[in-house]
């Protein structure tokens, strides 16, 4: 009997297919914020390669150019971290593994994240 099934009726009783569209709206929108981030920071960057240390430290100190890098940080590293969770949900199927894997998915990423807006906050605050 169980040959006459249609595809829906196979794939119910399977798992709910409106979990997952969180996470992707998250990642689209993540992925839109960051094209007009990383187009500043690109055009940023050509900029910064000709001043000396001192000119790069005010460029930092400047409280719109400091905000916009720790969004440029801050977005990427989610996003980043979002899309290696799909990578490793998708492709390793160990349990303890993928466990493992996610736990330390989120901590390099925070810890890298963190540290790299601890950095700007650091020049951008007169420390450094």
């Amino acid at each position: 009997m169980s040959g006459f099934r249609t595809p829906l009726a196979r794939a119910r009783g399977l798992g709910s297919a409106k979990h997952g569209v969180g996470h992707w709206i998250s990642e689209r929108v993540g992925a839109v914020a960051l094209v007009p981030l990383v187009i500043w920071g690109a055009y940023s960057v050509i900029r910064l390669a000709q001043l000396d240390y001192y000119g790069a430290a005010a460029w930092i100190a400047s409280p719109v150019n400091a905000t916009l890098m720790i969004l440029t940080i801050a977005i990427g590293f989610t996003h980043m971290q979002a899309g290696l969770r799909v990578v490793i949900e998708d492709y390793i199927h160990k349990t303890l593994t993928k466990a493992a894997l996610l736990v330390l998915n989120v901590f390099v990423a925070g810890l890298a994240g963190a540290l790299a807006i601890m950095s700007i906050l650091k020049v951008a605050l007169g420390g450094a």
